[in-house]
């Protein structure tokens, strides 16, 4: 049974109603396992950036616990590094430790109601993480992996769609990440999961959830036997 490390962002656990167990069968990380013969080890938050994988790899002693039974790394984040964020991270993740709640209230509400017009505004930028850093995060990663474990065969994800008008339905810096993705990829000798070409129409036809980011189970589907696929064709096993 071949054991699936994925670090990932809500994308990994967020479906057309809200979020799920990391356990949920119907979500792509089980997905992909289950096409392979096996199960997946899920690390993942909300507004994941490859920065906050670093993190996880860095600082958490779960998946210090994996990594050695570990058959597969999976790099399912870079795709929230590209949402326009009009306040610079440290400010909008701040912004839940203001006190009194009423005030934390609405500053949190003022925000997300100014969002939109400041991303139209900016054109995309800035974003939670350039793709500068979003490439130095993902390498560090695998290279502090591969120290490790050498060997592990890595797969790396290109960054999805969305139709979002919390975000303006703006989303102009994804192109320029998926190119310094692939770049980084080609150089490091990582297999890439294009995320766009699985689930574009999914959600951009209106098929996923109503925030329009998050996939309907059709789309975790598709991402989960896309990604099984991939693993099967690197010849994977336990």
């Amino acid at each position: 049974m071949p054991t699936v490390l994925m670090f990932g962002d809500s994308l990994c656990f967020h479906g057309p109603d809200g979020p799920h167990p990391a356990d949920d069968p119907r979500l792509w990380p089980n997905i992909a396992a289950e096409v392979v013969g096996g199960h997946t080890e899920l690390f993942a938050g909300f507004g994941w950036t490859a920065r906050d994988a670093y993190w996880s790899l860095t600082g958490d002693p779960r998946v210090w616990t994996q990594l050695p039974h570990a058959d597969v790394l999976v790099l399912g984040v870079g795709g929230m590094d590209t949402l326009p964020s009009p306040l610079p991270t440290y400010l909008r993740q701040g912004i839940r430790y203001l006190r009194p709640d009423s005030l934390r209230r609405h500053v949190r509400k003022g925000y997300l109601a100014a969002q939109p017009w400041l991303a139209r505004l900016t054109q995309g930028r800035p974003v939670a993480l350039p793709a500068a850093l979003t490439v130095r995060y993902l390498d560090a990663t695998v290279v502090a992996i591969r120290a490790l474990r050498p060997d592990i065969p890595v797969i790396a994800t290109l960054p999805a769609v969305h139709r979002s008008r919390a975000y303006g339905l703006v989303h102009t810096a994804r192109a320029g990440a998926e190119r310094a993705i692939r770049d980084w990829a080609a150089r490091s000798e990582v297999t890439l999961l294009d995320l766009r070409e699985v689930v574009e129409r999914h959600v951009l036809d209106g098929h996923g959830n109503p925030d329009g980011i998050h996939w309907g189970w059709d789309g975790h589907d598709d991402a989960g036997k896309a990604l099984g696929a991939l693993i099967k064709s690197l010849k994977v096993e336990s």
